[in-house]
C-alpha cells in the first residue's frame, strides 16, 4: 500500500533572477520555505505561516500568488511516496532571517539544481520556465 502523499505549501521569493532556499541545521540540502498544512489551514495560510516560522517573513496569505503544483517523490521518505507541494510566489522588501529550524538562507539559481531534493529540482526548473530565475 502506498502511503498518503505528504501535503505541503512553499514561498517562492523572487529577487534578482534568484529564489529563496533554506538548509536545514546540519544538513545541505537546499529546499523551498515551507512545510506541511495543518487542519484547518489553507495551502496559502500554510505558506505564509512557515516563511514566518522559517525565515521570520511576515506575508499575508491574501497576498501570495498560486504559481503551481509539484508532484514528486518525497526526499528521505520512502520509494513511492510523493509529496504535493503547492508553490506560492511573494513579495516582500523585508529581509529575510533564519530561524531556529533554519541553518542557513541562499540565494539560488537552476544552476543549484543539484543541491535539491526532486521537489526542489522540479521547483527551479518550473520558475525557469517562467522566466523568473536563471
Amino acid at each position: 500500500m502506498i502511503p498518503a502523499p505528504l501535503i505541503v505549501s512553499a514561498v517562492a521569493l523572487v529577487r534578482d533572477r534568484t529564489v529563496l532556499m533554506v538548509t536545514a541545521r546540519d544538513r545541505d540540502v537546499y529546499y523551498m520555505p515551507g512545510g506541511k498544512v495543518d487542519p484547518g489551514e489553507t495551502s496559502a495560510q500554510a505558506a505564509a505561516r512557515e516563511a514566518f516560522e522559517e525565515v521570520s517573513l511576515r506575508l499575508s496569505p491574501d497576498d501570495l500568488e498560486e504559481l503551481f503544483e509539484v508532484r514528486t517523490q518525497a526526499h528521505g521518505e520512502p520509494d513511492g511516496r510523493q509529496v504535493h507541494m503547492r508553490v506560492f510566489r511573494a513579495w516582500t522588501d523585508d529581509e529575510p532571517v533564519a530561524s531556529n529550524e533554519v541553518g542557513a538562507i541562499h540565494w539560488t539559481t537552476s544552476g543549484d539544481a543539484d543541491r535539491c531534493p526532486p521537489a526542489g529540482v522540479e521547483v527551479l526548473r518550473r520558475l525557469v520556465e517562467l522566466g523568473l530565475i536563471d
